[in-house]
């Protein structure tokens, strides 16, 4: 609809990169407030760990939905729906008295960011074609995704010690403001499907019911263990959700995830990737975090100031991949900086309780995130590739939701390995141990994705095939109109 026509694609791509900014930021700004949060609205000590987790429910569980309904009803009404609920609850996150209207507005956050992230990057997928405009795109996108979550870190310590921990959800409020303003600017109208397809009721039920109950399992680990019944009741509650959802989609006639996408090479090696790159990236911030605070006794404002390297390292990297894959191909920087991630968390892992920021920190901050930035925007790029328009939000919220249940799953794994190295003691020492060994499996994670990345991926881009049934109308203009 969009592609090499009037409608400002540059305008488009500031406001989907703002969009992103700000999902990303709003996954990693809390964290470093948590602490002040439980004084100031008098949280029990298990039930703050949902201001995180119920995010992470919400965004997880919505996904493979947000993308479908961006498809069906457009991607540009979705995108200002899911910015307008993302604001709303960040400001009623932002004016919160009581502990259930926090963990309620950070679900709402959750919802919009489910119909943010699918519909940004659809939108950008059939706004570039498949080459070097779209690879330049999604470079700019992975960059803002990138610094979204490392600034997310910095932004959290300095408003939580200077300015109060409300602010931590009020900084949304502007973010917002200015992507909806960029929203009309670059992007038209949408153009409703003809015949319009229904949404899949029954696979939406199912794939978000499973996804969240998978989710909850995980998270939950924290309290109630990897052993416990209900642990293990509802991860079997999630895997047979899952596997009714899969039977249904393989039967269903406009499915909310078509199985045949998960045929292809790019599609299924890039979300296998992805979910490996975001337990191993996810597991880096909360380890790295809870070193600096809790063994050198860095204040909130320190630990922020100190991730600045690493968000730095992050836009390096991603700036870097997309030149790289432009001039060679996304198999040239997955491996590389899937192999350069590994190389800086085994560093990581070599941390001391009596160590410092310049000698345990810095070195291998920045190895480790311009590993990551490689990865980031070919992954984008890879889990996109060959994908038709009408179903480009469906890919969309496939990959997002890949990265979503990966950070979830692997942080939840890794801080159960690093608890159970730690064991009863609380002094630095054993906790540093504990972190350690969580930094040294997330460095095999980084491994595993550089040998999906040289085995799985294609060592050719192919081109965009034939759908598998004849194109729909709306697909029909697209062409036209481009």
């Amino acid at each position: 609809m969009y592609r090499n026509s009037s409608s400002r694609p540059r305008a488009v791509l500031a406001a989907v990169a703002v969009a992103q900014f700000v999902v990303a930021l709003d996954m990693a700004v809390v964290n470093v407030a948590l602490p002040t949060i439980r004084s100031a609205l008098g949280f029990a000590p298990l039930d703050l760990s949902w201001v995180v987790h119920v995010y992470a429910l919400a965004f997880g569980g919505l996904l493979l939905l947000g993308g479908r309904a961006c498809d069906l009803y457009g991607r540009r009404r979705l995108l200002i729906l899911g910015l307008a609920v993302f604001g709303l609850c960040s400001l009623a996150g932002g004016l919160a008295q009581a502990p259930w209207q926090l963990i309620a507005a950070r679900a709402g956050q959750g919802m919009g960011a489910a119909a943010v992230a699918p519909a940004g990057l659809a939108m950008l997928m059939t706004t570039f074609t498949e080459g070097p405009r779209r690879i330049r795109a999604l470079g700019v996108w992975s960059a803002t995704n990138a610094a979204g979550g490392a600034l997310g870190v910095l932004a959290g310590g300095l408003l939580t010690e200077y300015a109060g921990w409300r602010w931590v959800m009020l900084v949304n409020l502007p973010v917002v403001a200015a992507a909806l303003l960029l929203i009309p600017v670059g992007m038209p109208a949408d153009v409703p499907p003809a015949p319009r397809e229904r949404l899949d009721v029954l696979g939406a039920v199912l794939a978000t019911g499973g996804i969240g109950l998978l989710v909850l399992g995980f998270v939950r680990t924290d309290a109630q263990g990897w052993l416990s019944t209900s642990t293990w009741t509802t991860l079997a509650a999630a895997a047979v959700l899952l596997a009714a959802f899969l039977f249904t989609e393989s039967r269903a006639p406009a499915p909310l995830l078509r199985l045949g996408l998960l045929r292809g090479r790019w599609v299924a090696g890039a979300n296998v990737l992805v979910f490996l790159a975001a337990a191993g990236q996810f597991s880096a911030f909360y380890f790295v975090t809870l070193y600096m605070q809790q063994v050198l006794d860095m204040g909130a404002a320190a630990t922020g100031v100190a991730f600045l390297p690493f968000s730095v390292g992050l836009i390096a990297g991603t700036v870097a991949a997309t030149r790289i894959i432009s001039a060679r191909s996304l198999r040239f920087a997955l491996v590389p900086g899937a192999l350069l991630a590994t190389a800086g968390l085994a560093w990581f892992a070599l941390i001391r309780p009596d160590g410092g920021f310049l000698t345990d920190v810095l070195g291998p901050s920045l190895l480790t995130s311009v590993g990551a930035g490689l990865v980031l925007a070919p992954v984008a790029a890879a889990g996109t590739t060959g994908v038709s328009s009408h179903e480009a939000g469906m890919a969309s919220g496939l990959l997002n939701s890949a990265r979503q249940l990966g950070g979830c799953v692997g942080l939840a794994a890794l801080a159960t390995v690093a608890a159970h190295r730690t064991g009863a003691g609380s002094d630095p020492a054993a906790l540093n141990q504990g972190y350690s060994l969580g930094l040294a499996v997330g460095a095999a994670l980084f491994l595993l994705a550089a040998v999906v990345a040289a085995v799985v991926l294609p060592r050719r881009r192919a081109a965009a095939p034939t759908p598998r049934t004849a194109p729909s109308a709306k697909d029909q203009l697209e062409g036209t109109l481009s």
